[in-house]
C-alpha cells in the first residue's frame, strides 16, 4: 500500500496506489457494476445499501454508505471519461438521498470542503494482478483529507476481500 498527498494552494490531491490479486477486468467490474460496488463501498463497518451507475460519459452515479450506527452518507457524480478497463474519471459530490448536491457540512465536515471534487482511477494489468491508482483531487488539507485517506484505504481493504471471493 502506498499513498501520498500533494498540497497545492490549499488543495490536496489524495493519491492511493494498491495492488489487487485479481485480473484488471474483474477490478473494473467491481467499480462499475452496482451489485459489485455494494459489496465493498465504504469504510470498515459501513454497508452500501444503494448504488446506481449510468456508465457512460455524462452519465451519473449515486451511492449510499451506511455507518454502523445507521447514518446514511450519499455521494454522486458525473462520468467524464470511461476507458474500459483502463481508466475512470468522474466528479464527486456529497448528496442527499434524492441525488441533490449538499455541502460537506451536511455530514459534519468542514465548510472548506468543495462542493465538487474529481476522482481519477487508473487500472493497470501487472502479471495477472491489478495496480489501481486513485487520485481524489480538490480536497482541503487537514482532517477532511486524512478522513478521506482512511476511508479509501478501508474501502480498498474491503475491495480486496471481495475480490478474493470472485472469479469472473
Amino acid at each position: 500500500m502506498n499513498d501520498m498527498a500533494r498540497e497545492d494552494e490549499n488543495r490536496t490531491d489524495l493519491i492511493i496506489t494498491r495492488l489487487f490479486d485479481s485480473p484488471r477486468v474483474l477490478v473494473w467490474k467491481a467499480w462499475t457494476e452496482p451489485r459489485r460496488v455494494m459489496r465493498w463501498w465504504g469504510p470498515k463497518g459501513f454497508t452500501s445499501p444503494v448504488s446506481r451507475i449510468d456508465l457512460r460519459v455524462g452519465g451519473e452515479y449515486l451511492s449510499c454508505m451506511r455507518s454502523p450506527e445507521g447514518k446514511d452518507y450519499w455521494s454522486k457524480g458525473v462520468f467524464r471519461e470511461i476507458a474500459p478497463p483502463e481508466r475512470l474519471v468522474m466528479t464527486d459530490s456529497f448528496a442527499d438521498e434524492n441525488g441533490n448536491t449538499v455541502p460537506a457540512t451536511h455530514y459534519g465536515m468542514s465548510k472548506d470542503f468543495p462542493l465538487e471534487l474529481l476522482i481519477t482511477v487508473v487500472f493497470e494489468e501487472q502479471n495477472g494482478k491489478t495496480k489501481l491508482t486513485l487520485r481524489h483531487a480538490g480536497m482541503p488539507p487537514g482532517a477532511d483529507s486524512e478522513g478521506a485517506r482512511q476511508g479509501w484505504n478501508e474501502s480498498f481493504d474491503k475491495l480486496a476481500g471481495y475480490l478474493e471471493t470472485e472469479t469472473s
